[in-house]
């Protein structure tokens, strides 16, 4: 194809750097002259970015106008500043007068305000944002000539409560400016039709032109295995540092990706201490302050930096084209997830990417195999589109009456366009609107929670206003998806402190329960506001600590890590050690098939232990663990504790499981599972995030911000008197809905519990066997940091492999 359609400041710009648009970069041009909402899947480093922009150059080009023409909306703030520079150079380059700002929480309020007045003709800016400036009455004006949404790395927000959010927004804006086209970008969509629907007005993806982009170079990846032997225990890659800094000094940026913050924070020190040559490095990671990340981030677009630390925080999108390695510590925990971090390398199309995987044990090696095979087929993760959510959906309402009044029947109408919310039924949207009326059958008494009050205008039709313009003020301070989680106080009883742990932990826990910490077995007492009261036990710890958000082992590679462990034939290409692991665990126990569920008992030093390898995920096997152990209490089989991993659950106890069958039987979700979340914290920890989202208690007041302790004393206060008064009340539904998926992964153990009658293959051993070793060494150390406890794992595995591995 030729550059004929691209005016000339364009045509110029590329010709004077020798290069010419892609096919793909002419088709989103194409699509936007059809007035077609168009959605881009291609590779990083394939253009996506200008690909998404060029329409909207070549508009202003040929038909220059003042005012908002394209919004940009991205994941991250990170990446809409990164966009920003990357777009203002071309600009200038083409001597063009068209203006480019970002707009997120970071931006001060002087220039928001202006932007109001005088937007610039292209505006980056977050789902958060948007949805704030859709809250004021001069948003008609502002968007009603807007042109153009581009969705950015549309992969990393559409299944989530993010993505309600903007979808919910973009319904607003094509109401606003009817011929409003959508655009979304992503590398790594493994459903494109799926996001087709997501993207498209009313979900009507045949309106959705699908652009496919060339496939780019082969990565060139590798599994980084000092001395070519894998650890039998531990999953940070520690031991892998010294190797790890003689790549950093054999490249000029790498990128070391880690999967939690904490693991980030220790590869970083333990980098430091190898680093004989003291070349920079930086980290960077979500907790770290605002200034601390533009600094690292400015280093890095310098070329400044060697080599950079960091998590999730910069999977997507940002683009410096020094960094010529990747590594990944750690198994990766999807081919997605691999494919967007490999992608961090060179950023160029016609180069091969380079990267290398370190795995943490055994287990995490066929993962990291699979993850190599997966990228190499070109197989992705599954994404899982849902309704939207309730809370969500509560906090849009109220944006919009925030601008102006609206009629009942045309937001109804309108919401229905987002996908997300094309089910919502008229009842279900009339609770919505009690809910944010009243608070709710419960909370009609106080007027704090009375924010929008329902009028009849002269046709007949209901007008809904905001009570108060407090209430607006309130809206613009507390809006937003994100709500940190909070830590909780360990403390004894007489008010002594021991330390903090993560609240999602803190509120699994049940009266009597039992975990480690700061070197103790703790029993747990009650949750009183911030505060976990706790006294010393003599009983063993049951439950192992919360360890900080883990990323969950995606199906695909699950699948594949499962065909490895049934097909010999791939079993020369393992490293010798792993290859005689499975070669002792077919002969002494079993290997399960694809689809079949090994369960092992077996005794060791005194305890029986059960060993379950269902491959769906710590998450899934965390809630299955608490489950489980309450049916063995109520089966007399005296449990002592469980601990899982990715890859398996292990429980041990006094007594011998004789038949675990009725340990995994599905009826164990109605009636455990219940009782667990009821009785544990993990509703009220849920009801707390839809509270805040959904406007029920405010983070902020003008001039002052609450502290998590108030906040929670506040949503716990009203969570209580909902249970007891109003149990079926629209943010207790909406709390169930999060408790079920984001908290227990309750999708995955279903489907395990009800397959695991039908596909159980129960082995009885005389003692350990060589799969159990990885997830056995974990008793006891997981309330340790992530890592730290390495080497004792490592010594600790050898000897519990030496009785596993014995063959007689």
């Amino acid at each position: 194809m030729s550059a004929a359609p691209l005016p000339k400041p364009i045509t110029s710009w590329f010709a004077a750097r020798g290069w010419s648009p892609r096919r793909h970069q002419f088709e989103m041009l194409a699509a936007a002259r059809a007035g077609r909402h168009a959605l881009l899947v291609a590779p990083t480093g394939a253009g996506k970015t200008l690909a998404g922009f060029l329409p909207t150059l070549a508009e202003l080009i040929e038909k220059p106008r003042e005012g908002l023409h394209t919004l940009y909306v991205s994941p991250l703030k990170a990446l809409a500043v990164d966009v920003q520079r990357n777009l203002l150079t071309p600009i200038a380059e083409m001597g063009l007068d068209i203006t480019v700002e970002t707009r997120t929480g970071d931006t001060p309020s002087n220039r928001k305000q202006r932007q109001r007045r005088r937007p610039p003709h292209m505006l980056l800016t977050t789902p958060e944002s948007l949805s704030l400036l859709l809250s004021y009455p001069d948003s008609f004006r502002l968007f009603a000539d807007l042109r153009t949404i581009v969705i950015d790395e549309v992969h990393a927000f559409a299944t989530g409560k993010r993505g309600d959010l903007l979808n919910l927004s973009m319904a607003r804006l094509q109401t606003i400016s009817p011929d409003l086209r959508r655009v979304a970008l992503s590398a790594t969509v493994a459903d494109p039709e799926g996001y087709a629907h997501w993207l498209a007005p009313g979900g009507e993806e045949d309106r959705v032109t699908i652009v496919r982009g060339d496939p780019g170079a082969e990565p060139d990846i590798s599994i980084l295995l000092p001395e070519g032997r894998v650890p039998w225990a531990g999953h940070s890659g520690s031991y892998a540092t010294a190797q790890v800094m003689e790549v950093i000094e054999q490249h000029r940026t790498t990128l070391v990706f880690c999967n939690t913050r904490s693991l980030a924070e220790l590869i970083f020190q333990q980098l430091w201490k190898v680093n004989e040559a003291r070349l920079p490095i930086g980290i960077h990671h979500g907790s770290l302050a605002r200034e601390a990340r533009r600094k690292v981030e400015e280093a890095m677009a310098r070329g400044e930096l060697r080599a950079l630390v960091a998590t999730a925080s910069l999977d997507l999108g940002v683009d410096w084209g020094d960094v010529d390695c990747v590594i990944q510590m750690g198994a990766p925990k999807g081919s997605s997830r691999m494919l967007q971090r490999i992608g961090r390398a060179n950023h160029r199309l016609d180069e091969p990417s380079k990267a290398m995987i370190v795995p943490g044990n055994r287990f995490e090696y066929l993962e990291a195999r699979a993850a190599l095979d997966a990228v190499e087929e070109g197989e992705l993760d599954a994404d899982d589109f849902r309704p939207g959510s309730l809370d969500v959906l509560a906090q849009h309402i109220m944006a919009c009456a925030c601008a102006a009044p609206f009629e009942e029947a045309a937001m109804l109408a309108e919401i229905r366009t987002a996908a997300p919310y094309a089910g919502l039924t008229s009842k279900g949207f009339a609770r919505e609107l009690e809910y944010i009326e009243s608070g709710g059958y419960a909370l009609r008494a106080y007027d704090r929670f009375k924010r929008l009050t329902p009028e009849t205008d002269a046709d007949g039709q209901t007008v809904w206003r905001v009570s108060h313009p407090n209430f607006v003020k309130q809206h613009r301070l507390n809006a937003g998806i994100i709500v940190e989680a909070p830590m909780l106080d360990v403390r004894f009883k007489n008010g002594r402190k021991l330390g903090k742990v993560e609240e999602l932990f803190a509120a699994s826990l049940s009266p009597g329960d039992t975990f480690f910490f700061a070197g103790m077995s703790l029993e747990t007492i009650a949750i009183k506001d911030t505060d976990l009261i706790v006294q010393a036990s003599k009983k063993s710890a049951m439950i192992p600590s919360y360890m900080g958000a883990r990323l969950p082992l995606s199906t695909n590679l699950a699948d594949r890590v499962r065909r490895f462990l049934s097909d010999r034939s791939e079993w020369p290409g393992f490293p010798e050690d792993v290859e005689e692991w499975l070669s002792v665990q077919g002969a002494r126990s079993a290997l399960p098939q694809p689809g079949e569920l090994l369960v092992e008992t077996f005794p060791h030093e005194g305890r029986h232990y059960m060993v379950a390898y269902s491959f769906e995920g710590w998450n899934a096997h965390q809630s299955l663990g608490m489950l489980m152990t309450r049916r063995m209490e109520s089966a007399g089989l005296s449990p002592i504790g469980f601990v899982a991993n990715d890859y398996a659950i292990a429980t041990f106890g006094l007594k011998r499981v004789r038949d675990p069958r009725p340990l995994f039987s599905p009826d164990i979700l109605t009636d455990e599972f219940v009782e667990w979340v009821q009785g544990s914290h993990l509703l009220k920890r849920a009801f707390r995030e839809v509270a805040v989202i959904g406007g029920l208690v405010e983070r902020q007041h003008p001039g002052k911000r609450k502290t998590g302790r108030q906040v929670t004393f506040s949503t716990d206060l009203i969570y209580d008197v909902l249970r007891r008064y109003e149990p079926d009340h629209l943010l207790l539904e909406a709390a169930w809905a999060d408790a079920r998926t984001r908290l227990t992964d309750i999708g995955r153990l279903a489907g395990l519990l009800d397959r695991a009658a039908e596909t159980m293959l129960h082995v009885d051993l005389p003692r350990v066997s060589p799969m159990a070793v990885p997830v056995l060494t974990m008793i006891g150390r997981e309330h340790v940091a992530q890592g730290t406890v390495d080497d004792e794992l490592l010594m600790e595995a050898e000897s519990l492999a030496e009785i596993a591995m014995r063959v007689d």
